[in-house]
C-alpha cells in the first residue's frame, strides 16, 4: 500500500497486525514487559511499531497489536528478539 503525500512524494502506509504465539503457558507480567521491551528496542529497524501486547498464562497464548508494512517485516522483529509468531494477521479496518 502507498500513499502520496501533498508534494508527490510517496510514503509506505502502515498496516495494523495482530500476531499470536502459542506455548506461553505460565507467562507471567515480567516476561511479558521484558518480551515486549526487546522488540521495541529494535522495532525502528524493521519499521515496525508495536503497539500493545497481551497474555493469557492458562491457554499459553500472546497477542502483539503492531503497525508494520508487511508481517514479514513483524515476524523478523520477532525471530530476532528470540519469540517468533506462529500467526500474523492484517487487520486493515478498524471502528
Amino acid at each position: 500500500m502507498t500513499d502520496r503525500l501533498g508534494d508527490g512524494r510517496k510514503v509506505q502506509a502502515m498496516t495494523r497486525f495482530m500476531d499470536v504465539h502459542h506455548g506461553m503457558q505460565g507467562i507471567t507480567a515480567d516476561q511479558l514487559m521484558e518480551a515486549h521491551q526487546a522488540d521495541l528496542a529494535i522495532e525502528k529497524e524493521e519499521g515496525v511499531h508495536f503497539e500493545h501486547a497481551w497474555a493469557d498464562p492458562e491457554s499459553g497464548l500472546v497477542y502483539c497489536l503492531s503497525e508494520a508494512p508487511s508481517p514479514e517485516a513483524v515476524q523478523r522483529v520477532h525471530e530476532r528478539t528470540g519469540h517468533k509468531a506462529d500467526e500474523i494477521h492484517p487487520m486493515p479496518l478498524s471502528v
